[in-house]
């Protein structure tokens, strides 16, 4: 659980968003793959169903 938003807001993922005309606060779909020593490896923004889990697995293959 993320009280307060703050690991949302650290990862750049607590955006404004609408939805059917009303604007509201909220995360964006994002997928973030971290590496073995801690850091950002990859940020799959605006994430889509279609397609996005093989690239995801084709990402951590690579960094293996």
């Amino acid at each position: 659980m993320d009280d307060g938003h703050r690991l949302s807001d650290a990862y750049g993922i607590w955006k404004e968003k609408t939805r059917y005309g009303v604007k509201y606060m909220g995360v964006e779909r994002t997928t973030v793959i971290i590496d073995r020593e801690g850091r950002i490896a990859r940020i799959f923004p605006k994430v889509t169903i279609q397609g996005h889990a093989a690239e995801v697995a084709e990402t951590v293959a690579a960094l293996a």
